[in-house]
């Protein structure tokens, strides 16, 4: 079922969870909005191993139940890989049809069309939406899942350790969350996976070190408390805790009135340094005025000085242009001489 891509208006329809053959429910970019939980309503998805709820205004917690219920991606991964074929729909009660399934997908940080979709994929994608509280372990018991993107909600708590189970792993995407705590160690052993996002989110402490984990160099940004090879930032320990947003702020604002009183001090001490004598003290006060009357004196003569250089420049100047002007008319008024040869 692919209702992507509408702006249908309502809570989550529950009643699809009776649908015991569904295999791929797609309704991203609509506008259904509410929990998924449907009150605690058993569900029935024993076949279902593709779900796109990305983009919609989806809120709560995310239950237990909510991942326990996929039972199609809980199977055993060596077992599902055993079949190899493609979703498709046959019927022969009138005619021959076949029908093969294509859905688009969220993948790898692209946005990527699967025109046949291989029956032993499986994909969670919760993104851009509302949800809360912890990402519950129950997650790391889907051993077949290749996909899961929870990034854009409002996420808390710690990343379960039981993702390190999920061996099939491809692409994980928890970007753009208020997750915290350190990175668990069982995740830099996904050989498999070749798609990692945990950025901008509020983890601390040092990133795991892997073969897989050293490629994903902006897989970690945004995360003030974390440190190691990949960021360039060496850790003080293995356990390294960033600062607190508030005490942060706090030290920050300290820091800037310490600056600010330092300065008034210094300019109140220095005025008070410059006026004070010379508001009080007679003797201060004479010195000060002879200082500035010597001050204005030596200006004067050496602006009076500076004019009478210019003005004697000036006047040598002009005689010595003067003195070759003469030189030159008299020259082009001498006679030729006798011994010339008359042209």
């Amino acid at each position: 079922m692919n209702l992507g891509n509408n702006k249908i208006r309502d809570t989550f329809p529950c009643w699809l969870r009776n649908l015991s053959n569904l295999r791929i429910l797609a309704l991203p970019f609509n506008r259904f909005h509410g929990n998924i939980d449907c009150s605690g309503m058993s569900s029935n998805w024993t076949a279902l191993q593709i779900i796109d709820l990305a983009s919609n205004n989806l809120g709560g917690i995310l239950s237990r139940n909510s991942f326990l219920e996929l039972n199609a991606m809980t199977v055993d991964p060596v077992a599902a890989h055993a079949r190899f074929d493609h979703l498709h729909f046959e019927s022969i009660s009138v005619r021959p049809i076949y029908y093969q399934d294509t859905v688009g997908l969220f993948l790898k940080g692209q946005n990527i069309t699967l025109e046949k979709i291989p029956i032993f994929f499986t994909s969670i994608d919760f993104s851009s939406n509302n949800f809360v509280g912890d990402i519950p372990e129950t997650v790391g018991d889907l051993k077949s899942l290749y996909l899961l993107n929870i990034s854009h909600n409002n996420l808390r708590g710690q990343i379960p350790p039981a993702l390190g189970n999920l061996k099939q792993l491809g692409s994980l995407d928890l970007s753009f969350n208020k997750l915290d705590g350190n990175i668990p160690e069982k995740l830099a052993s996904l050989t498999f996976i070749s798609f990692l996002n945990l950025s901008y989110n509020e983890l601390v402490g040092m990133i795991p070190r892997s073969t897989q984990f050293d490629t994903f160099a902006e897989s970690f940004i945004g995360n003030k408390g974390l440190c190691g090879f990949l960021l360039n930032i060496t850790c003080k320990n293995d356990s390294a805790v960033a600062p607190s947003e508030p005490e942060f702020e706090e030290e920050k604002l300290f820091s800037s009135t310490e600056i600010y009183v330092s300065v008034i001090l210094g300019f109140v001490v220095g005025i008070g340094i410059t006026v004070l004598p010379l508001l009080f003290s007679k003797r201060w006060n004479h010195l000060y005025n002879k200082l500035v009357d010597r001050l204005i004196l030596r200006i004067f003569q050496q602006q009076d000085q500076d004019g009478r250089t210019s003005t004697s420049i000036s006047e040598a100047s002009w005689k010595k242009a003067a003195g070759k002007s003469r030189a030159r008319s008299s020259s082009s008024s001498v006679p030729p001489s006798c011994n010339s040869p008359i042209t």
